[in-house]
């Protein structure tokens, strides 16, 4: 899937040409995973996968949508009447975010035709949805001039799925989309959106990053995830402070013990142990030393999946078929309850990595993962 391609996509659906095509990644994320609603640290990087978004402006008012994972069917919506709540399935990310800029005070009263194809697989924890949000916003942004740095339009795009779709994801996937470059991970505090590039190339250190999606959808929206926010802010509260990234790891054994009972201490452990990876993590690939990166993902894996339960057993089986095969070390990636693991391996155990991972899923009964490698 090409610009071109999504170009002459618009002009089968429109029957006119667009005025141009914007595109932004998914995401894996190495490490760090809820943190982000903690004001924490994370360690995501871009995908080679894209959504790319045709578009052409309009001054009639209306927003017109069309996927072409869904032929045929086009939505027509007035700018003015865009509302949270009000707009069913996958439109509802586009819109919210022409909501998200009106609200704003950004002017895109005259609407706009938008035709959206995407590679990121939906459902698989590689952030589709920040994808096709921040592709919208930065449509937006090239037809009608509205001018905010990417880190607002991440901002923005955050917004909308928050306040528009109702899903209260963190900052870390939009961020990730608009910011993240080629051949590094992004090394990012989601309290005041500071960020930096940190080199990382697998292939050139002899190692290779897989990401294997198991197949099995994950749904953000259907409350476990808010539960859990939930449950962090409300130990936050419990102990006194802004949000969990502001108890240091040194301080956890006697955070703990202030803690009423084991949920709260479960989820402080894993939020803040996981700062503490994600620091780690950066310092190693600081110092070229990313094959001591395997252990930490491991870990985290163990934590998200004994401290924060939101692993499964999919991916609790990539994790200990991959390290099984020789891998330096597997994680979870993603809200969990199903969607893609992030496998870093050797480049020479790599393909014993790629047969060991499907012959598990085969052993179990289970359909076989997608696994490809993700380039520096």
């Amino acid at each position: 899937m090409s610009a071109a391609e999504a170009a002459a996509g618009f002009a089968a659906v429109y029957g006119t040409a667009c005025e141009g095509v914007w595109e932004a990644p998914g995401r894996v994320n190495l490490i760090g995973e809820y943190t982000d609603v903690n004001d924490g640290f994370v360690l995501p990087m871009a995908l080679p996968h894209r959504t790319r978004v045709a578009a052409a402006a309009r001054t009639d008012g209306l927003l017109r949508l069309h996927s072409a994972a869904a032929p045929g069917t086009v939505s027509e919506l007035a700018v003015a009447d865009l509302a949270p709540g009000a707009v069913p399935g996958w439109a509802a990310y586009p819109a919210g975010v022409v909501w998200a800029l009106r609200e704003a005070g950004h002017d895109v009263s005259g609407g706009a035709d938008l035709h959206v194809e995407s590679e990121v697989p939906v459902g698989a924890g590689l952030s589709s949805s920040a994808a096709l949000e921040v592709a919208t916003a930065l449509a937006l942004d090239g037809l009608y001039g509205l001018g905010p740095a990417r880190p607002e339009l991440a901002r923005l795009a955050q917004r909308a799925e928050n306040a528009f779709v109702g899903v209260p994801c963190g900052i870390m996937d939009q961020m990730a989309s608009a910011c993240c470059t080629e051949g590094h991970v992004l090394h990012l505090d989601t309290r005041d959106l500071s960020w930096r590039q940190i080199p990382f190339d697998p292939a050139a250190w002899g190692l290779r990053l897989l990401v294997v999606d198991t197949g099995v959808k994950h749904e953000v929206g259907d409350g476990e995830y808010a539960r859990r926010r939930e449950g962090c802010e409300a130990a936050a509260r419990a102990l006194g402070v802004r949000a969990l990234r502001d108890i240091a790891y040194e301080e956890l054994d006697a955070a703990l013990a202030r803690l009423p009972g084991p949920g709260a201490r479960a989820l402080v452990r894993h939020v803040v142990g996981e700062n503490h990876r994600v620091e780690q993590v950066a310092a190693l690939l600081d110092a070229g030393d990313p094959r001591l990166v395997g252990p930490l993902l491991t870990a985290g894996h163990a934590s998200l999946r004994d401290d924060f339960a939101v692993s499964c057993a999919e991916l609790d089986l990539v994790v200990a078929a991959a390290c099984g095969a020789g891998a330096l070390g597997a994680r979870m990636t993603g809200a969990g309850f199903g969607g893609s693991a992030v496998v870093l391996a050797e480049e020479a155990d790599a393909e014993a990595v790629e047969k060991a991972v499907p012959a598990a899923f085969e052993a179990a009964g289970l359909r076989a993962p997608r696994i490809f490698a993700v380039p520096g």
